[in-house]
Formats: C-alpha cells, sequence, structure tokens
C-alpha cells in the first residue's frame, strides 16, 4: 500500500465518509451521549479504541475464521475488547464511567464496528485496517465533540463541565434536550453535506433490493448468490 493510499484510508473517516454524519450510522450514542463535552469525547474514544483494536484482530484473523461463522466471531472478538476499555474506564475514569453508563456495553453492537470489521477489516491488511480503524475512531469523536460543543455552550451554558457565566443568559435549555439533540444533529449533516457535495457517498435508495440478505426476510425479492451466501 502506497503512502497515497494508506492517507486516503485514514483521511476518509473524517470527511468524506464519516461514519456519524455522512453514513449516518451510530445514531444512538450519538444522541444520548453529546450532552457534555466530556461525555461525547469519552465515548468518542472508547469506539475508537475498540474500533482500532478489532480491526487489527479481525484482519489478523480473516484467513481463519470461516465465512459462515464470520458475524459471531466479529462480535465475540469486539465484546472482549469492550470488556477490556470498560474494566479501564472504570478503574481510572470512575466519573466517566458513570456519565457513560449502559452506552459503554453498547459499543459491543455499534454498527460502525461491526459494519467496518464486514466491509473493511474482513477483507484487508492488518496496516490498512489500523489506519481505517483510526480514521472512522477520529471521525466519530470529532463527530460527537462538535456536536456536544454545540448542545453544552448553548443549552447549558458551559464547557465539558466549566460554566460560562455571560452564556447564562443566553442559553437555548431547548439544546440540551433530546429534540435539541436532533435538531443539531441534522445541522451538522446538512453542513457536512454541503462542504463534500458531489464527493462524500450518497445513498439512492433504501429499498429491499440493494440489501444481499432480501432474499431471506422477503419472499418476493429475488435471490442472487451473494444474498444466498449472507
Amino acid at each position: 500500500m502506497n503512502r497515497k493510499s494508506s492517507l486516503s484510508v485514514l483521511t476518509n473517516g473524517i470527511l468524506k465518509e464519516n461514519p456519524t454524519l455522512v453514513l449516518i450510522l451510530g445514531t444512538c450514542p450519538t444522541l444520548a451521549t453529546t450532552t457534555t463535552v466530556t461525555g461525547a469525547l469519552g465515548m468518542g474514544l472508547a469506539a475508537l479504541v475498540v474500533l482500532l483494536c478489532s480491526n487489527i484482530f479481525i484482519s489478523l484473523l480473516r484467513r481463519i475464521i470461516p465465512e459462515t461463522m464470520r458475524i459471531p466471531c466479529y462480535i465475540v472478538i469486539i465484546a472482549g475488547f469492550v470488556t477490556i476499555v470498560k474494566m479501564l474506564v472504570q478503574a481510572f475514569f470512575p466519573g466517566l464511567y458513570e456519565t457513560l453508563g449502559v452506552y459503554l456495553d453498547l459499543i459491543t453492537v455499534n454498527c460502525i464496528i461491526l459494519g467496518r470489521a464486514e466491509m473493511f477489516a474482513g477483507k484487508n491488511t492488518v496496516v490498512s485496517s489500523a489506519l481505517d480503524g483510526i480514521g472512522m475512531g477520529l471521525g466519530f469523536t470529532l463527530a460527537l465533540g462538535a456536536m456536544a460543543t454545540i448542545r453544552e455552550v448553548f443549552g447549558a451554558a458551559s464547557f465539558a463541565g466549566i460554566a460560562i457565566p455571560f452564556m447564562e443568559e443566553y442559553k437555548i435549555a431547548f439544546l440540551a434536550k433530546a429534540p435539541g439533540g436532533l435538531l443539531v444533529y441534522g445541522l451538522l449533516i446538512a453542513l457536512v453535506y454541503a462542504a463534500t457535495h458531489g464527493k462524500a457517498p450518497a445513498k439512492t435508495s433504501f429499498s429491499c433490493s440493494s440489501c444481499p440478505n432480501a432474499c431471506i426476510c422477503n419472499k418476493n425479492e429475488p435471490c442472487t448468490e451473494k444474498g444466498a451466501e449472507n
């Protein structure tokens, strides 16, 4: 892999294929943990570590894991690293552990991590998979950080738990609530779309025909060879 392709793999997840703002994945932790900057960055970094480690490990084992058992194997690997990260956070950052709560455990089923395992790490080299994990993890962390900054500064008149006195009279409490989170999320998606117009991947069809598993759950959809295998 040359330097240019390495850089492309690393930077794709930051903006062009940002998992949160372009691919629209991981919306549950995105909305739930962005009420504070500390919680958002903590979630982002925890997911980055799990994504990096699981990508490397899955890439190492990609020729050993049976095709028919790849998803269960991926989940077991991811769950193992989530457990390690959870224990480390609980031991060294108890405040962050309390803030994130159940969302640390839910990293196991975060579709960003499982998606990169299936789409990238299971098909590419260790170095490429590590770069992909770092890039996607950074993209996820930056998206959460940006969203949390807007919500906490303008919704709670504070930043990372530190009060901003002059904002107290102008804060919009609505932004700190769930509907406000959806509003900020939508605005950031629109901003990234405008910034990457014509470059970011776009989902053109949401029909069952675009899903390789359509033949399993919908008898009206024809079974392709790829769909039957999956």
